[in-house]
């Protein structure tokens, strides 16, 4: 017999429902996705293209490339490209490369990834780092998919509330629905799971060493902090934002992984495209 619901609680951005009996006491929740904002990564904005540059393209994406593969600072790729090259740039030109096209990469992932759908995966994996703006406390929050270590979604945010994780998890479910999501025990991640992705399994660790995260968790932000920390922090939101993108964008589609037989994420999770593509950051134009 359907004995119905009734609304217990209205949240900002959930409903909690119960079931009308009493003795049953069941109760589940429901996502308002019309009232949850977007995740960062959603809002950049800039140049769609390289088109109108002083420079080659080929001597910008190198520029990118020593920038977020080989962790070398703006002062020493413009020495490089002038020793090597003969090709004199400024260091705060290369700086400003390096957040520009951010955009531009974000719409090619977008386009890139807009037919994966990742519910055949087992779990993905959720946690957030620190990183500091301005000398502010800030907190990046990442999804990766346990199988091909493709960073699904982030969000980056001075607050480590639920609300933070309804924004990224949002963003995450336009690829699918994993059979589990594997987080830490901080209790922000409960109820936007539930929510969101009402049919997956929480499993919740304490803490990210434990066999079942694989290290998944731990080998991207030791990746991510080696390049950070050559940075001593991002200046402004707007530019960690952006960096941020452009990492994730290379992470996930031109750095090769050792643990994914010299693979990209990209290119595990099924999209198909040649060498000569990714050597030229997928054809940029």
């Amino acid at each position: 017999m359907n004995k119905g619901t009734f609304i217990h609680h209205n949240y900002s951005n959930y409903i909690n429902y119960r079931c009308n009996d009493k003795k049953c006491n069941h109760s589940f929740f429901v996502a308002k996705p019309t009232v949850i904002s977007p995740s960062s990564n959603t809002t950049i904005k800039g140049k769609l293209d390289f088109k109108g540059m002083r420079f080659p393209l080929h001597i910008i994406l190198m520029a990118l490339d020593l920038y977020f593969l080989n962790e070398s600072s703006t002062r020493r790729i413009s020495e490089y490209l002038f020793r090597t090259f003969n090709v004199k740039v400024s260091h705060v030109t290369i700086s400003n490369w390096t957040k520009k096209f951010a955009a531009y990469f974000k719409l090619k992932s977008d386009n890139l990834l807009k037919d994966v759908d990742l519910s055949d995966s087992d779990e993905w994996h959720a946690d957030e780092t620190v990183v500091f703006i301005n000398g502010k406390r800030h907190y990046l929050w990442l999804v990766i998919d346990s199988e091909s270590r493709l960073i699904i979604s982030y969000h980056l945010s001075p607050y480590r509330d639920a609300k933070q994780t309804f924004n990224l998890f949002h963003d995450a479910k336009k690829l699918g629905s994993p059979r589990a999501i594997v987080t830490d025990r901080l209790p922000s991640y409960n109820v936007p799971i539930k929510s969101i992705f009402q049919n997956t399994i929480h499993i919740k660790v304490q803490s990210f060493k434990d066999d079942i995260s694989n290290n998944i968790i731990e080998s991207f932000n030791k990746t991510f902090k080696s390049w950070y920390k050559g940075l001593k922090g991002f200046n402004s939101f707007d530019s960690a934002n952006k960096l941020i993108s452009v990492f994730i964008f290379h992470y996930n589609f031109v750095c090769n992984h050792s643990s994914l037989r010299d693979l990209t994420p990209a290119k595990v999770v099924g999209i198909s495209y040649l060498v000569k593509a990714k050597n030229n950051w997928l054809l940029a134009a």
